[in-house]
C-alpha cells in the first residue's frame, strides 16, 4: 500500500495503460485523468511504467487537450518520487517550437525532473 490507498490490481492497471495507448484521444485524455486521480495507488513499478507510457504518448499525441493530460499525470506521477527524468526521456521527441507557450513550459519543466 501506498499514500492510503490501496494498490492498483493488475487487471485495473492493464486496463489504464491499454486507455493510455488508446487511438481514440478522448480516451487518452480521460486515461491521464485517471492516473492523475489514483496517483496514490500505484507501486514504483506502475508508476514508472505508466510515466513512460503517457511520454510516449505525449511524443506521438496531436490533440493539445489530451497532450496537457497527459503531462499533468505524468507531473503528479513525478510528485511521488518513483518517477524520474529517465523514465519519461521521450518526451524530448516533442518538438517545443510547435507547442503552446503552457504546454512548452510543461515539457520544459519534466524533461529538467
Amino acid at each position: 500500500m501506498t499514500n492510503g490507498y490501496s494498490e492498483l490490481k493488475s487487471r485495473e492497471f492493464i486496463n489504464i495503460a491499454r486507455m493510455v495507448l488508446s487511438v481514440d484521444a478522448r480516451a487518452r485524455e480521460r486515461a491521464a485523468d485517471e492516473v492523475t486521480d489514483g496517483v496514490g495507488a500505484y507501486t514504483s513499478a506502475q508508476a514508472s511504467a505508466l510515466a513512460a507510457l503517457l511520454a510516449a504518448a505525449a511524443a506521438a499525441e496531436e490533440e493539445e487537450d489530451a497532450l496537457e493530460a497527459e503531462l499533468h499525470a505524468i507531473l503528479e506521477l513525478m510528485s511521488t518520487g518513483h518517477v524520474g527524468p529517465d523514465d519519461v526521456s521521450s518526451l524530448r521527441e516533442i518538438s517545443l517550437a510547435e507547442l503552446a507557450p503552457q504546454l512548452r513550459e510543461y515539457v520544459s519543466d519534466l524533461l529538467e525532473g
